[in-house]
Formats: structure tokens, C-alpha cells, sequence
């Protein structure tokens, strides 16, 4: 009787297997893992970021200078017609000019010749100087056609005495004084222009324009007397 009444009881179930409910998802398969790409990617992310921290630690060591964009000659100021900035590395060692003072800069003056493009450091400029011992400063009036054209403070020049006492009469006592050989009108060799005539003048060749020589002191009466006669002529002589 058990028995028959278990069979029975089995027999009202379906014998179809059971469906999934409504929702359910079958497992999807494992992912296959690359950890070669993965600690390639950290790599390269490490590598970048070491990357931009060089880059920033590189500029951090660049300081604003003063570049000089035309020729200056001895004497002379920056302006800011001439100069403009560029970027330095600060740990060169050379004592470059910070941009920011260039307006203190601009109240020194150039201690020799400075090209274009040159940075500026310390050391190429210092207040104007005292009078160097044995050097004087003499005034002179030139005429277009004493002076060539173009001429600049800083510049080097040869000065000369022109006109009638410069090839003058040798029957003068001893026949030293204006001698009629060619150097004998050679009064400098070498002269220092501290203030040039104006550029282009007002085109009369009769007009004196005035400049300011430095000279030997031994030299500077020779200068002074024929520069009073208006017979004063200057050269511009190698080293400028």
C-alpha cells in the first residue's frame, strides 16, 4: 500500500525539467586577464608623470633676462627701443641682469662694445667714471666734411688740424711749428668721441656742429688751439 501510494503521488508531477525564472542570466565566461598590458599601462603613466615633473622642475630654474636687440657702443645706456626679455637658466653661473631692474639698468652705462643679441650681465655695465688720470675732455666745432658720417659717441677717431697752419709756412723759427710734411697735421692718434655731431645736421657745409673729444691731456692744447680756428677734422680709426 506504501508503495502504491508513492508512485501515485509521483505520478501527478510533470517529468519536463525545470525552467529558469524569469530574469535569470546565464554565467557568463571568466575574462582571460593580460597583467603584461596592465603593468604596461602603469608604466607608461609613471613614466609620464615623471615626465611633466622634469619639465616643471626645468623651467622652474629659467629666470627673465635682458637680451639687447642693436649695437651698443662704450658709454652708451640700454633703452627700451634695445633690449628685450628672454628666458635664462639661472643655475649657468653668469651673473645675468634679472629683467626686472632694467629700469636701474638704463642709468649705467656700457663698459665696452655690446653686440646685438648679447644677454646683458653685471659686469658689462657701471656708472659713468670718474676722469681717467692723464685723459682730458676738449670741445670741438666740426663742419660737414670734418667728420664722417655715421659718427658716435664711443667711437675711436684720429684727429687732425686742416687748413693753413697745417701745411704752414717753414720759415717759421726752428721750422717746427706747422712744418709742411703731411704728419705734421696728425694731432691724436687715438681719441675717444664722448658726444658725436647731431645726425644730418641742417645740411649747410658753412655750419660748425659741436662735439666733445677725450684726448691725451698732452694733448689737449694742440686740440683746443686749432679747434678755436675751426680746423679740426677727425677719422674713424680701427677698433671700433
Amino acid at each position: 500500500m506504501k508503495i502504491q501510494e508513492r508512485t501515485g503521488a509521483g505520478a501527478g508531477r510533470s517529468a519536463a525539467p525545470a525552467q529558469p525564472s524569469v530574469g535569470d542570466r546565464l554565467p557568463s565566461p571568466p575574462r582571460e586577464r593580460k597583467p603584461a598590458l596592465a603593468a604596461l599601462a602603469v608604466l607608461l603613466i609613471l613614466l609620464g608623470a615623471l615626465g611633466a615633473t622634469m619639465l616643471v622642475l626645468r623651467v622652474g630654474d629659467r629666470v627673465e633676462a635682458i637680451q639687447i636687440t642693436a649695437d651698443i657702443k662704450p658709454g652708451e645706456s640700454i633703452n627700451k627701443n634695445n633690449i628685450k626679455v628672454v628666458m635664462v637658466n639661472d643655475d649657468s653661473g653668469a651673473n645675468f641682469v634679472p629683467w626686472e631692474q632694467r629700469a636701474g639698468l638704463m642709468e649705467l652705462q656700457a663698459k665696452s662694445r655690446l653686440y646685438k643679441g648679447t644677454v646683458v650681465v653685471g659686469e658689462m655695465f657701471a656708472k659713468k667714471a670718474d676722469m681717467e688720470q692723464g685723459k682730458a675732455t676738449v670741445g670741438v666745432s666740426l663742419k660737414e666734411g670734418q667728420f664722417p658720417s655715421g659718427l658716435d659717441a664711443g667711437d675711436n677717431v684720429a684727429v687732425y688740424r686742416v687748413g693753413s697752419k697745417a701745411t704752414g709756412n717753414t720759415g717759421q723759427e726752428g721750422g717746427a711749428s706747422g712744418s709742411a710734411g703731411g704728419d705734421n697735421s696728425l694731432l691724436v692718434e687715438r681719441a675717444v668721441v664722448e658726444s658725436a655731431p647731431a645726425a644730418g645736421g641742417d645740411g649747410l657745409a658753412s655750419t660748425s656742429q659741436a662735439a666733445t673729444l677725450t684726448v691725451d691731456a698732452d694733448d689737449a692744447s694742440a686740440v683746443a688751439q686749432a679747434a678755436s680756428a675751426g680746423e679740426v677734422a677727425v677719422v674713424l680709426i680701427p677698433g671700433n
